[in-house]
Order: structure tokens, then sequence, then C-alpha cells
């Protein structure tokens, strides 16, 4: 490098919207190359993220790199040149600050299309207000097509997506599904008229061969609770279109955070659709809903109720179900209170939710709860543990599948926002004075419209992957804490409280598995099973010193 020339960055992006400029990294490189040779300026280095959004500079790997290479110093450039502001970011508050942190280290920022240089006098001005502008304008994009939206729900047409269960999509239209229909008849019929509740109902739908017809937005058969709440909930059944019964909230003290909040007050229009059950019969669900969700509302616990350590994770030795805290309370014979006992036993004990079974034993939860303590105990004692321990605390998380389900996304979106792009044109393109001018400006704003949907659907199943990646990144760090806390589980586990002890449980072991009949060592214990991948392969321990064979096996998760 000629040590005599200004040293400089080049930085390009192409978000997911950003197509209809027609500026592609490869435009947008070549630009500012011609620009840095013009200049006389020496390119230390180069960094592009394609595919990435303008409204932060969170997630953008390569812009990250790029600053703390700023930072460092290694190449003392004193310019970064990008092609367009609105490149190096659409968030006003995110541009000045990442430029006010450049230049504390002497870099300066040059808009090689809009003719900014940050480093002369009226440059931090145009920043300043272009990139206000830039924010203005994206926020301009996202009011428009929820306004599009709105428009449409006044209207009473569907707003896009799949057809709700019991319709069908016919050219944009919902249409009855009759085969579907019969059961959402049947749900709105039973519970409003009988005293079952939407557990009951996905019982009484199976017995009675009522099961979900698999479409493309689901395959599951069955009609849980959760989804019979969902059908109960949604006004589209008695013909009305509902828009905004979920607003999108930004979690307070974050700059770019948000989240799905269900919203009480809704637009509530009637819809170009037939209804499957009338509006009298919806309004009488939504006051059983309302009335048992109030009757099962949250109960803060008592600070002196009794925390049941292994509630729900212990397993039924014969039809599998998790067995649950019970209190038995003892008396003298002339009634007076002596003593409470604890066990745990079978939740289908007694019939619940049309499931029975027959094992009746229960088993006193001192006696498991200690041997549960007892075989982590000597599972961390063991001198191999601590060594083990580290090894898996030291390992990378592996991310390249959800990596590759978010550059899917993220490419999806670009060729949706591409097509989108030609459809605009082709739109701008028509001719007012031809005769079929309406009708092809109707198709193309239909079709528009239906890439919209398309669009919400594509940066919906984005968010969630990269909530995913988020989650699993988290989880190693979670899973870190815990391997720590093992290490040190015999010092810890004794100074822990009930409620502590119940999260560690919770966090460190998925099943635990019983005999049928206690063992003649006095054992209830079989094998446990842990969430994380904490040994190599099974083992097994002795509960009782070795005085007799019976041991517990250790199960570590499949990897």
């Amino acid at each position: 490098m000629d040590r005599g020339k200004i040293k400089v960055y080049l930085y390009t992006r192409v978000s997911t919207a950003m197509q209809t400029d027609g500026y592609s990294l490869d435009a947008q490189k070549a630009r500012m190359k011609a620009f840095a040779e013009y200049n006389g300026y020496e390119i230390a280095g180069e960094y592009e993220d394609a595919g990435k959004s303008g409204k932060s500079i969170e997630g953008r790997a390569e812009f990250s790199r790029m600053m703390e290479d700023i930072k460092s110093g290694k190449d003392g450039v004193s310019f970064v040149l990008v092609f367009k502001l609105s490149r190096f970011g659409r968030n006003a508050a995110d541009v000045l600050s990442t430029l006010q942190i450049m230049q504390d280290f002497g870099v300066n920022l040059i808009c090689v299309e809009d003719g900014i240089d940050s480093s002369k006098d009226a440059g931090k001005l145009m920043i300043s207000v272009l990139s206000a502008v830039a924010e203005i304008e994206r926020e301009n994009i996202r009011v428009q097509t929820m306004e599009g939206r709105i428009q449409k729900a006044r209207e009473g047409k569907w707003n896009g997506g799949f057809a709700p269960y019991g319709y069908r999509l016919v050219n944009g239209r919902l249409e009855i599904n009759e085969e579907e229909a019969v059961a959402i008849r049947t749900i709105y019929d039973q519970y409003v008229n009988t005293d079952i509740g939407a557990n009951g109902l996905s019982k009484y739908l199976e017995d009675h061969g009522i099961r979900k017809l698999p479409r493309q937005n689901g395959t599951n058969t069955l009609f849980d609770a959760h989804l019979i709440r969902l059908i109960l909930k949604n006004p589209v059944y008695c013909g009305k279109i509902a828009y905004g019964r979920r607003k999108t909230e930004k979690v307070h003290g974050t700059r770019n955070d948000y989240r799905l909040v269900h919203q009480e007050n809704y637009l509530l229009a009637d819809g170009q659709h037939e209804a499957i059950v009338s509006e009298e019969v919806w309004q009488q669900a939504q006051v059983k809903l309302l009335a048992q969700a109030k009757r099962y509302e949250h109960i803060h616990r008592g600070k002196d109720e009794h925390i049941h350590l292994l509630s729900g994770i212990v397993k039924c030795p014969l039809c599998g179900a998790g067995m649950y805290g019970n209190k038995s309370s003892k008396r003298h014979p002339d009634g007076s209170f002596y003593k409470d006992f604890y066990y745990y036993g079978c939740k289908h004990r007694t019939m619940l939710r049309g499931h029975k079974c027959n094992y009746k034993k229960q088993i006193r939860e001192e006696l498991l709860d200690e041997a549960v303590a007892e075989v982590i105990t000597k599972l961390v004692s063991n001198p191999k543990f601590a060594a083990m321990m580290q090894e898996k605390i030291n390992l990378k998380v592996d991310t390249a599948a959800i990596d590759q389900e978010i550059t899917n996304y993220e490419k999806e979106l670009r060729q949706i926002y591409s097509l989108k792009s030609r459809l605009t044109e082709e739109l701008d393109g028509l001719n007012p004075d031809d005769r079929h001018y309406l009708r092809q400006k109707n198709d193309l704003d239909e079709r528009i419209y239906k890439l919209y949907d398309k669009i919400e659907s594509v940066e919906n199943q984005l968010i969630e992957a990269r909530a995913k990646k988020t989650s699993i990144e988290a989880d190693k760090i979670t899973s870190d804490n815990i391997y720590k806390v093992l290490i040190y589980f015999d010092c810890l586990y004794a100074i822990m409280n009930p409620l502590e002890r119940r999260q560690l449980v919770e966090s460190l072991i998925s099943e635990i598995h019983v005999y049928e009949e206690r063992q003649p060592n006095g054992q209830w214990l079989k094998s446990i099973k842990f969430k994380l991948p904490i040994i190599r392969e099974g083992m097994e321990l002795s509960l009782d010193s070795g005085e007799h064979i019976e041991t517990v096996t250790l199960l570590a998760r499949a990897r």
C-alpha cells in the first residue's frame, strides 16, 4: 500500500426492501471505486451486508466488523465510503451515534451519491436531516401498508394469509368449507349449550370421530384445547372481519425490540363472507370464555404453600402420565391434627379429560426427592465429572441449520420485493387512455396486495427464525450456568430453598421413572432422564453403597 494515500473503507448494503432503486451491490461498488480512484483514495477494506435491513445496525455482521476495525485503527483509514446515506442506515439515532463513534476515532463518512462529507462544515447537518427523512420514509411505508389493510377490513374483505379452519379462499374471498364447518358448528353448539369446557370439547370431538382435516397450515388431526379456544374467540365465524386484535408494541427500554400484544379494542366490520354460526351464539361463547377465564385466573402462591419438587416430572409406571403432589392430613382419634404427609400420585388416578389409570399407589415425596438428590450428588462427585462439564461449557453452539433457514427467508423476501418492484413499474407504466386501463389496474393492485400478504407471512417466519437462533444461543448460556451449578451441586443444594430447588430440577431433568413396586432396597427410583447432555452414555449409580444390586440408570438427552 502507498503510505502517502488517504485510506478508505467501502461499505455496501442491499436490504430486503431495497430493490426499487435498482442499486445492486455490484453497482454500488463500481460507483464507489470510481469515486475513490478519481480522488486518489486507497481502498483498505471492503464490507458487504446483503439482504440486511437498514432499520437498525443490529444484525449487520459486516457493519459491526467494520466498526471494530475502525476502533482498532488497524488500517489507519480516514473515511468510510457509502453509496447513499440510506445504505449506511435508516434509523436517525443509529446513524448519528455511529458517526459520532467513527469521528471519535478520526474517521468520517462520505456518501458518494448524496455528495455528503461529514468532515465538512455542512456535512453532519445534512446527515442529520437525511437520516431523519429516511426514517420517516420507512415509517410512512409501514403506515401506508397498514392503512391498506385497515381499509380492506372496513370493506369486510379477508386481509390475507391462510383461510381460517371452516373456510376456503376462492379468488381472495372466504367461502364456507362444509367438510370443515361441521367441526366449527359442533364446537360452538357444545360449548354454548352444555357445561363442557375447551378441554372436555377436545375429548368430545375425538370420541365422536370429529377430527381436524390436514391442510397446508397444519397437519395435526386433533382439536386441542388451545385451538378450540382460538376458534371460539375468532369473530370470523359469525360473519365478521377483525383487524388489530394483536398489536406490535415496542419493548420498553429498547430501541428496536417489539412484541405482539393482544388488544381489547379492535376494528370489527361486517364481512363479505357467510357466517358459520350466528352472532348471538358467538356472543354467548365470549361470555362463557370470559367467565371461565375469571374462574381460573392465577392466584399468587402463598408463602407457606408446599412446593412439590418433582411434580409432573416423575412419570407413572403404567400410563406414562405425570405424577403430581398430593397431601394427606393425619389426625388423632379425637380428630385433632397430627401431621401432613405428601405423596406423588398419577394424575389419571381419577377420570380426567377422558383418561383413567389403574395405578393407585402413591409414593412418599421425601423418599423420591432424597433419592434424586442422592443420585445427582453421587454423579457430580465422580472425579471425571468436573472435567466433562468444563468440556461442555467450552463447546460452541451450532447454529448452521437455523442460519441457513434465515438466509432462505431473506432470499425469499428479496425475490418477493423484486417482483413487487416490477409490478409497481408495470402499474406506473399503464396507459390511462387504454380502454382496459381500469381492469389492468385492478388486476395489478390485487396482485400487489397479495404480495404484501406474502411479505408479511415470510417476515413473520423470519422473525421466528431469528428468535429461534437467539433462543438457541440463550440456551447455550443457560446450559453453561446449569453445568457450573452442577459442578458445585453438593454445596449449593444444601442451602437452596424449596422453590430454588424446584427451578433447578425443572432446568436439569426432563423425566423421572419409577418402579411399579417398591424395590427390596426400599427405593422407587428407576431412572433419570436429563434435559442436557450431561453424560456420554447411560451409566448406573448404586443408591445404597453397593449393599444391593439395584441401581439407578442415568440417561443423557440424545444429541
